[in-house]
């Protein structure tokens, strides 16, 4: 497979050949769904707690005394049958990551990108990079290559300039090759990677 490579200007410079295997093949949405839930619960924080009746305030004298005052008997102020009573088996701290092969993570991302190559969502550029720190550069960039709205920008290495300049604009992330993931491709409408970065990908991915 031959997928052509662009300038800033948008204009075609060059191609890359790229393995069928790697950007060519069949698209896994199980594995992809697998990498998307993997993602968003890596990143719940599972702060969530409630009181039980040890951590509940009040006190722990009994109410009054087991028998004879026709009453139901009460141990504490603090069960949880009573009204500011503690809870009984409610949520607690906790991670909700869980462990993903690196075989599922990496067939998820191959099936991302032959995802985006099908529907030619994927932009090769020849490199990416800014001489200043400034947005509205940015925008003219995307704006040139097609982008609008969300989208991903891979090198191997973050030019700092030019992620200082998209930091600002919603939905555009720039990330290094290595830290791509399937949830990233999924949710961009265009993916723009460099020549080095695609070269790198195919690398790990084949």
């Amino acid at each position: 497979m031959e997928l052509d490579i662009v300038d800033r200007d948008n204009k075609k410079i060059g191609a890359i050949d790229v393995r069928d295997e790697v950007f060519g093949g069949r698209v896994n949405g199980g594995l992809m769904w697998e990498s998307v839930v993997h993602a968003n619960a890596e990143e719940r924080q599972g702060t969530h707690a409630t009181k039980n009746r040890a951590l509940v305030s009040g006190s722990g004298k009994k109410p009054w005394r087991q028998k004879g005052t026709g009453r139901a008997r009460v141990g504490s102020t603090r069960t949880p049958l009573w009204r500011h009573g503690g809870t009984v088996f409610g949520p607690q701290p906790r991670s909700y990551g869980f462990k993903l092969s690196k075989k599922v993570e990496l067939g998820a991302l191959r099936a991302a990108l032959a995802e985006k190559v099908r529907d030619g969502g994927l932009v090769v550029i020849d490199e990416l990079s800014a001489a200043e720190v400034k947005t509205k550069a940015a925008v003219e960039l995307l704006a040139r290559l097609g982008v609008t709205g969300k989208a991903v920008l891979v090198d191997v290495a973050v030019d700092e300039k030019l992620a200082r300049s998209v930091r600002n604009l919603p939905g555009v992330v720039f990330l290094p090759s290595f830290r791509l993931t399937a949830r990233d491709v999924i949710e961009a409408g265009r993916v723009v990677a460099t020549r080095s970065a695609l070269e790198k990908l195919q690398e790990a991915l084949a």
